[in-house]
């Protein structure tokens, strides 16, 4: 049996960054990613959320091996490039975070985010000296298994409250850009003026927003921004539990009403 060549979904995957703006958004198993295929999307992202969600676990509950074999699930379900949502890179010491980010290369995916937070309340985010170092590292275990996969540089500042979110934000991606991440991305951001930061700030690197609200704009408003890609984390993990749930609970009171929008089983049937 021969191995599969993900060399065109890789070159795909680079190309989409190269100008416009595009959709990624993130499947939770591979139900949700041929769907999301079938819908006419280009690429998919993973979400450690809406993947440990699915375990009856919390996020980042997730263990290397688990993730591993997730990335491997959702890779083939689809025939479309998927940037792995890879955390920290599941280790502090950077030979193990190297052979993570290898072994997470060999899954086939066409992208992988190394992240800066560190799990601890103590200390939310890496030291920045140390933080750039893992990106390194990250960059140098992709570059040495000859595979092009693409490195995303994330900042968590806003998500574990940063006292100066922006500015740590820009600090930190612009260090990240000079590591050698291809992609920048601050979860959090909200405003126009927060995105063009960014944006001016990383030019002419490609930059990630992700939107997993309601949001009050669209994605032609957010290429107009400069963004290169919009990704949507745990929102579409969480919309199929608010249904769920919503159903749930009327079962629980004695009613039906919550299946009233259901999808039909020949609609699903039919996706794949």
């Amino acid at each position: 049996m021969h191995p599969i060549d993900y060399a065109p979904r890789r070159a795909a995957f680079r190309q989409l960054h190269a100008s416009g703006c595009f959709m990624l958004p993130n499947p939770w198993d591979p139900g949700s990613a041929r769907a999301l295929q079938g819908l006419g999307f280009k690429a998919l992202a993973t979400t450690s959320s809406g993947f440990a969600w699915s375990q009856a676990h919390a996020d980042n509950a997730m263990g290397l091996e688990a993730v591993l074999a997730h990335c491997r699930a959702i890779v083939a379900a689809t025939d479309l490039p998927v940037n792995a949502d890879f955390e920290d890179g599941h280790a502090r010491d950077l030979r193990e975070l190297a052979d993570n980010v290898r072994r997470c290369v060999d899954t086939g995916v066409a992208g992988l985010s190394i992240e800066d937070a560190t799990g601890d309340a103590a200390q939310p985010l890496y030291e920045l000296d140390e933080a750039v170092a893992r990106l390194r590292a990250a960059r140098a275990a992709i570059d040495a298994s000859g595979h092009d996969v693409m490195l995303v540089g994330r900042a968590e500042c806003f998500l574990v409250g940063h006292p100066d979110p922006l500015d740590e934000s820009l600090k930190r991606l612009q260090a990240y850009a000079e590591a050698g991440a291809d992609c920048l991305y601050a979860p959090g951001l909200r405003s126009a003026e927060q995105i063009e930061a960014l944006v001016r700030a990383v030019a002419p690197k490609p930059v990630n927003v992700l939107v997993g609200y309601a949001a009050p704009f669209t994605l032609a408003e957010l290429a107009k921004l400069g963004v290169r890609r919009v990704s949507v984390g745990g929102a579409l993990a969480g919309a199929a539990w608010g249904g769920f749930l919503r159903a749930a609970r009327g079962l629980a009171e004695g009613r039906f009403d919550g299946f009233a929008d259901n999808a039909t089983h020949g609609q699903v049937d039919g996706l794949f």
